[in-house]
């Protein structure tokens, strides 16, 4: 579905697709409702969307009511330095696990 909708709309918009599936799979959000799903996407999506999703899910529980207008440093982190942003998660899942 990623590569459908990036090239009906044409590549400049890869990165609002990207950022998209990352809302939509680190908050559960329509076709990621389905654990099968988010499962499913691990293999399908490439590792910047996977390293922004699971960013996006761990800011989330630290600051809970922070918009994905305040995240947005998520995305290009992400873009960039998708292990390092994946690391990071970890390293928050990690700490949050530890304080509960």
């Amino acid at each position: 579905m990623r590569d459908e909708l990036t090239r009906r709309a044409g590549g400049y918009v890869q990165a609002d697709v990207d950022a998209w599936l990352a809302h939509a799979l680190a908050a559960h959000l329509g076709h990621y409702r389905d654990p099968a799903v988010r499962e499913a996407a691990a293999g399908l999506l490439p590792p910047s969307v996977l390293a922004h999703a699971a960013l996006l899910a761990e800011l989330a529980h630290l600051v809970p009511g922070a918009g994905i207008d305040q995240l947005a440093f998520a995305a290009r982190l992400s873009t960039t330095e998708p292990e390092a942003a994946g690391a990071l998660a970890a390293f928050l899942a990690r700490a949050r696990s530890e304080a509960s």
